[in-house]
C-alpha cells in the first residue's frame, strides 16, 4: 500500500518538523516565551535576541536535526523514495506547526538539515554559498533567498532531478516565509548581520 505509505512518512515528517525547539529550549532555560521577543519567529535568530547564544546554537542545531532524523529515518524503514515525502512534511511541519496555532519558523536550518539527509553535497553548497553571500553583503536573509535558488540548480547540475524538484518546491516555501525580508531589501530597510535588526533569515 505505497499511498498509505506516503501519507504516513508525510505524517512522520510533519510531526518530527513541527517540533519547536527554539520555544522549548528557552522555556527550559526559564527564558520568554520566544513569540514575545522580536520578531515573534521561533527560529534561531530570534532567540539569539534573547542574548542566549548557547540557546540560539542548540535551537539551529535541533531544527537542522529534526529535518536529517526524519528523511533518515523514514529512508531506513520504508526506502528513500517515502523518505521524500518525509522532508516535504517535516519542512511543513516547521513553517506551520499545529501546537502553535500553524505560526512557525522561516525554514532555513530545517532545510539544510533536509540536504544532509537528502543530498548533503548539496548542504555543503548551500553553506559556501550562504557564507559568500552573507559576506559580501551582511545580509543574512538575502543569503538565505540566494543559496535556496541556488541549491536546486545545483540538484539539477548534479543529476539529481528527484532531489532538485523537491528543494524547488521548498525553495518556493521559503522564500514565500521570507516575503517580508524581501520588501525590506528592496526598500533598503533589511538589518545586517551585526546590526541588531530583523535581517536575520531567521530557522
Amino acid at each position: 500500500m505505497p499511498a498509505l505509505a506516503f501519507v504516513a512518512s508525510f505524517a512522520f515528517g510533519y510531526l518530527c518538523g513541527s517540533i519547536p525547539f527554539g520555544i522549548l529550549l528557552t522555556r527550559l532555560a526559564g527564558g520568554p516565551d520566544l513569540r514575545a521577543v522580536g520578531s515573534g519567529n521561533i527560529g534561531a535568530t530570534n532567540v539569539l535576541r534573547t542574548g542566549r547564544k548557547g540557546l540560539a546554537a542548540a535551537t539551529l542545531l535541533g531544527d537542522m536535526l529534526k529535518g536529517t532524523a526524519a528523511v533518515l529515518i523514514t529512508s531506513s524503514v520504508l526506502g528513500p523514495n517515502f523518505a521524500v515525502a518525509a522532508a516535504i512534511g517535516a519542512f511543513i511541519g516547521h513553517l506551520f506547526p499545529v501546537w502553535l496555532n500553524f505560526g512557525g519558523g522561516k525554514g532555513v536550518a530545517t532545510y539544510i538539515g533536509l540536504l544532509l539527509g537528502l543530498a548533503w553535497p548539496a548542504a555543503v553548497f548551500f553553506c559556501a554559498v550562504w557564507l559568500l553571500i552573507a559576506a559580501l553583503t551582511r545580509y543574512s536573509s538575502l543569503a538565505a533567498l540566494v543559496a535556496s535558488a541556488a541549491t536546486p540548480a545545483f540538484l539539477y547540475w548534479r543529476g539529481d532531478p528527484r532531489h532538485g524538484s523537491v528543494f524547488l518546491l521548498l525553495s518556493v516555501l521559503l522564500w514565500i516565509m521570507h516575503r517580508a525580508n524581501i520588501g525590506r531589501l528592496l526598500r533598503g530597510e533589511e538589518g545586517k548581520i551585526g546590526g541588531g535588526a530583523e535581517g536575520a533569515g531567521g530557522s
